[in-house]
């Protein structure tokens, strides 16, 4: 299966509503054994073709975003970044939010939690003003891709939309390897 098929496939109509409704969506079993494969080596032509198909789908909806915030358009001059992420037994990644302009990112995970890894979630937190902050757990498998929140998200309030403050990480790997990928989007195509 190619990037296009992968990206073709989608609901995207949902996924928008899922993102502005959660600040993620998951793309369930978008990747087969091949694509992932491709993607554990570093540089892989791949993930350009992930950024030039997803792109015209999520800049959109990134575009509405920053018009609601009143946040000026992508800075199409920022690199985009693709890197591997990699945790032992006893290693986490810490809350974090990525400095891009985009305001979207897409997350994938490359190892499947019970057989490679235990623990080792994907975790989201959600700020709004004067409210708990919110723990998501992401339901990712292998294969599993995820469009999340970079840092923030425009909400519906009784006085207009506000700002939701949106935060990831990945939990403490208890036995195991876990390897994932993280995406993040320029302003461009």
């Amino acid at each position: 299966m190619t990037v296009d098929d992968i990206v073709g496939r989608q609901d995207w109509a949902a996924i928008e509503a899922q993102l502005s409704e959660e600040g993620y969506a998951v793309l369930a079993g978008a990747l087969g054994e091949d694509l992932i494969a491709e993607l554990m080596r570093p540089r892989s032509p791949l993930t350009d073709d992930l950024r030039r198909h997803l792109h015209p789908h999520l800049a959109p909806i990134a575009n509405r975003w920053n018009a609601v915030l009143d946040e000026p358009a992508p800075d199409v001059r920022q690199a985009a970044f693709a890197r591997l992420t990699h945790q032992r037994e006893g290693e986490d990644e810490p809350l974090h939010q990525a400095a891009s302009t985009f305001p979207l990112q897409l997350v994938a995970l490359l190892s499947e939690p019970g057989r490679d890894f235990t623990g080792g979630e994907f975790v989201m937190t959600e700020q709004r003003p004067r409210m708990q902050s919110r723990p998501m757990v992401l339901p990712l498998r292998r294969g599993s891709l995820a469009v999340i929140t970079v840092a923030q998200r425009p909400h519906p309030g009784s006085k207009g939309p506000y700002r939701v403050n949106l935060k990831h990480a990945v939990s403490r790997v208890r036995s195991g390897e876990r390897w994932g990928l993280e995406l993040l989007f320029d302003g461009k195509p």
